[in-house]
Formats: structure tokens, C-alpha cells, sequence
């Protein structure tokens, strides 16, 4: 059996396509086996280990004590295509295999990592992670059990049996629909990406979990041109599903939609300015939520006391109809995990219920600080980094009113549509966003578009000036990565139409 030491890459511009040359145990795929279904035998022979290997491993990273200790394997694949100015201008593969080793000892962490999957080597990194502790040798668990997990995106196709073939006729259909829906489309472009991820958690409680993560993006961007003037916009799908999930349906609607949003910008007036009621519309508007209200209920934050909820634990932070949830179970969802990356089972956990806040989201280093389990937060880039509290699909359930209440209920302000970027201060949850596109609400109406809208204000701040909440969740449909202490992981977020009875809001009107 080969193994595979090193990232290999492969990348190629123009219309040429990407290739990369795969050890025989790396070409079999476990598509459709994620989750309590997956036959484990397999994932110890994709990283040429078995559990003796893995104890030896361990023994070595329990020499000098230690509280703890887990090995983390990993073996991603992935692809990447980009079509612009109506040619497949670059293709990539990536294909990165690795562990991750951790100790942890009291307060402390030690940590490395190899590419190189020999016996040698990973007792080597042990080695390394170990040297935080200084006691007695621990003996590692006799026998490892794996955990029962639930599958919440089953998938029967692997993107290695697709064909890039496949892929670039499909990304050149949509393109050309793109020009056909309006002249005054001058130019487009799509980004499509999937990968497959593999990953076998080990640790020193005598448990293991294996897990197939598939993934698949797709980006379309859109410039019109009218009167002299170009507006651009763009529209994207993403999942934890296989390629299926591309169907002619949503094939046929991307063209349509991101030539609409794009269209409409010719239409929008500048914003107005100034301290006003804002309609966070449905959907994408979870973007706020996300960046300016979950991060500061990330357990390590307040664990140290730089978030401003290190202090709100079950009291009153929003309205009683206010409920937010970080949940890594919905089905096929970007941000959704069967497992954490450090082997604790995925679950729905209430941060705010009845606009009390109940908990936050942990890993097993804060959940033994506060003296509970963990929820299934523990997240990492990649074997290469340590795992810390990450949300996952974090969003606000529905409440008592509806859209067209909330409109009427505003004499003057303004809808946030489509959020695009950002910049937030986590500890006290001071933020300012970018909104591409809303509108104008005028005496309990919607009368115009509008676009180029600044928003600023304060996260904690507004969820306490949450007064309406409306009865039409949406979660994004769209690809979301976050970036946390320098890792990015895929999330998702999303919440109902809801009313913040006052931001400031800057515009140009």
C-alpha cells in the first residue's frame, strides 16, 4: 500500500483540464456511507492504519501525562473550474492527506501535525504534542468503539465518477444562458468547486468516528451595461450534497436570477441616511446574525471574557419571541456536520430560547471549563490546525408576525436584501455592512429599490431592538465560509424577515 506524503497539486489555465494521479486506495470512494451507515474497515485502510497503530500513536502522545489526547486523519479531494469571457480559463485538483495530533493538559495545548502517514513519523509528532506535559506516562485505551452517528447528507454519486467533461458542458450551458436572458448582459462567468473529505477521529476515551463530508459550490457573476452604465451582481448554490444536487431546475434558475439582480441595480436609488427602522429581510440578512451576534456566543470568547455575553448567561438578551439556533443537522446544508472534528456526534443547540440566552457554543476545552458536554462545535480548517468553538448553521427561527405586518408597521426605512461584506469587532459585536440591494419602505409600503447601503451599529444592540419578528425563514442557499483566527470553515446561516426598530444606516441619498 502507497501512501500519499505530500499535497499533490495540479493546476492548468486556458481549456485545459486538470489531472492528478491517484494511489489506488485513494480511488475508491465511500460516497452514500457518511454517517452510522459508513463501514469503518475502509477509512483505516484509506490512511494505512488500523488500531494498534493508532495506540502506538497514542502512546507516544501520552508519555509525559496529559489530560487527553486525539488524532485527527484526513484526506480531502478536490476540484475547482472557472469559465470567464466564455472559455474554461483555469482547472485545478488539490488532493491533501495528513494527521493532526493534540494533547491537552490542564489549560494547555500541544499540537502538530505530518503529512507523512509511516509509523515513524506520526510517533515522531506525537512526540512533539506531548512535550506540554510533564507527569506520569498514561497507557492509551486497550480498544477503540466507534461513536453512532446520524447521516444528514446521504449522497449515492462521487465527484470522481462526474467526469470534468460533464462538469464543463454543464458550466458552459448556464454561461450561455446567462447571454440569453438580456442584451444588455456584457459579460459573465462561473466558479464551480466540490470536493470529498474524509476524515477517522481517534482519541484517548477509547472512541472513534469516521466521516464522508462532501461538498459542492457553485458561483455565477453577471455585468449588464445600460445607458452608459455597468452594474454587476451575482447568485450561487452550495450543499453537502454530490452532483445530483445540480438539477436542471436550479440550472435553469441561476441564469434567470442573477441576470435579475443584476438588472434591477439599474432601477435603485441611493439609500437614504441616518438612524433608521430596517426590515432584515429573510435569508441571506443571517449574515448579521452570523458575524455581529454568534461569534460573541462562541464559548472561548467569553470563556476569556472579551465578549460582550461573557456575563448574559440565562438572562434576558432580546424579545420573547426571539429564538436563535446553531444547528449542524439540517439536511444537505453547507454549514451542516455529522460529526465535529473532535468526534462529538452533531446536534440543534438553543443559544437564545424566549430571548433568554441558554448557552454557547463549545468545544470539549471550554465545555470542561464550564462543567458541560460538548455541543458539537469543535471545528478546525483542516489536520493541520487545532479545533475551537465554530458555528455551523446558525439562524433565527420563525416568530409570531408577517412580512407584510412588519412593512406596515415602518413609516419610513429601509429593507436589507442582499448582504455581500463586512468588518465586526467579536468582543463587543460593534459592526458595519455593505448591502448590495434593497428597498425603501415609505409610510408602511415598499416603493422603491435602492442599492449601496452601509449599515452600522451594534450586534447585542440590535438584538435587543428586534420588535417583530416575522413567520418566513429562509436558510442560505448560497456558500458561506468563515474566518476564525486565521481557519476558514464552511457554514450557512439564515433567520425570518424581522424589524430593528432603529440602525444607522449610510447611503448616498
Amino acid at each position: 500500500m502507497r501512501i500519499m506524503s505530500r499535497r499533490d497539486f495540479v493546476k492548468v489555465t486556458g481549456t485545459g483540464l486538470a489531472l492528478t494521479t491517484i494511489p489506488g486506495f485513494m480511488q475508491k470512494t465511500l460516497a452514500g456511507m457518511a454517517g452510522g451507515s459508513q463501514p469503518h474497515e475502509l477509512y483505516f485502510q484509506r490512511f494505512g492504519v488500523d488500531p494498534e497503530t493508532i495506540r502506538k500513536v497514542m502512546a507516544e502522545a501520552l508519555a509525559h501525562g496529559g489530560d487527553y489526547c486525539d488524532i485527527f486523519f484526513q484526506n480531502t479531494l478536490s476540484n475547482s473550474i472557472r469559465v470567464e469571457d466564455n472559455i474554461v480559463n483555469s482547472a485545478s485538483t488539490e488532493v491533501e492527506l495528513g494527521v493532526g495530533i493534540r494533547v491537552l493538559k490542564g489549560d494547555q495545548t500541544g499540537y502538530s501535525f505530518t503529512e507523512d502517514l509511516s509509523l515513524n513519523s506520526m510517533k515522531a509528532a506525537a512526540r512533539t504534542a506531548a512535550n506540554i506535559a510533564s507527569g506520569s506516562k498514561r497507557v492509551p485505551p486497550t480498544e477503540l468503539k466507534a461513536i453512532d452517528l446520524t447521516n444528514h447528507y446521504q449522497t449515492n454519486l462521487s465527484y470522481e465518477d462526474v467526469g470534468v467533461q460533464n462538469v464543463v458542458s454543464m458550466l458552459k450551458s448556464v454561461n450561455d444562458a446567462i447571454f440569453q436572458q438580456d442584451s444588455r448582459v456584457v459579460k459573465a462567468g462561473l466558479r464551480y468547486s466540490d470536493s470529498e473529505n474524509y476524515i477517522l477521529i481517534a482519541n484517548s476515551l477509547g472512541e472513534f468516528a469516521t466521516d464522508y463530508q462532501p461538498m459542492i459550490r457553485l458561483i455565477s457573476f453577471c455585468t449588464a451595461e445600460q445607458n452608459g452604465s455597468r452594474e454587476s451582481n451575482y447568485f450561487d448554490y452550495a450543499a453537502r450534497d454530490d452532483f445530483n444536487f445540480l438539477t436542471p431546475e436550479r440550472l435553469e434558475r441561476m441564469p434567470r436570477e442573477v441576470v435579475a439582480r443584476t438588472l434591477k441595480l439599474f432601477e435603485a436609488q441611493p439609500s437614504p441616511a441616518g438612524e433608521l427602522p430596517v426590515v432584515l429581510k429573510a435569508g441571506g440578512a443571517g449574515i448579521l446574525l452570523h458575524e455581529a451576534i454568534g461569534h460573541g456566543m462562541e464559548a472561548d470568547f467569553n470563556r476569556i471574557g472579551t465578549s460582550i455575553y461573557s456575563e448574559k448567561l440565562n438572562k434576558k438578551v432580546a424579545a420573547d419571541f426571539v429564538n436563535i439556533v446553531d444547528n449542524g443537522t439540517n439536511p444537505h446544508i453547507r454549514g451542516t456536520i455529522n460529526v465535529d472534528d473532535e468526534g462529538i456526534p452533531s446536534q440543534e443547540t438553543f443559544l437564545v430560547e424566549d430571548g433568554i440566552l441558554r448557552t454557547y457554543l463549545h468545544d470539549r476545552i471550554s465545555a470542561k471549563h464550564y462543567g458541560l458536554e460538548p455541543t458539537g462545535n469543535g471545528r478546525r480548517q483542516s489536520f493541520k490546525h487545532n479545533p475551537m468553538p465554530r458555528m455551523r448553521n446558525t439562524y433565527m427561527l420563525n416568530g409570531p408576525h408577517t412580512f407584510d405586518e412588519i412593512v406596515s408597521n415602518v413609516k419610513y426605512g429601509i429593507i436589507a436584501d442582499q448582504f455581500t461584506n463586512g468588518q465586526v469587532n467579536i468582543g463587543p459585536g460593534d459592526f458595519t455592512f455593505y448591502v448590495k440591494s434593497g428597498a425603501l419602505i415609505e409610510n408602511g409600503k415598499v416603493t422603491a429599490p435602492i442599492k449601496d447601503v452601509n449599515i452600522i451599529g451594534n450586534g447585542p444592540k440590535v438584538l435587543e431592538e428586534v420588535t417583530m419578528v416575522a413567520n418566513d425563514l429562509e436558510l442560505s442557499e448560497g456558500g458561506w465560509t468563515c474566518g476564525k483566527n486565521g481557519q476558514m470553515v464552511p457554514v450557512s446561516q439564515g433567520m425570518p424577515s424581522c424589524l430593528v426598530s432603529s440602525i444607522t444606516v449610510g447611503g448616498r441619498g
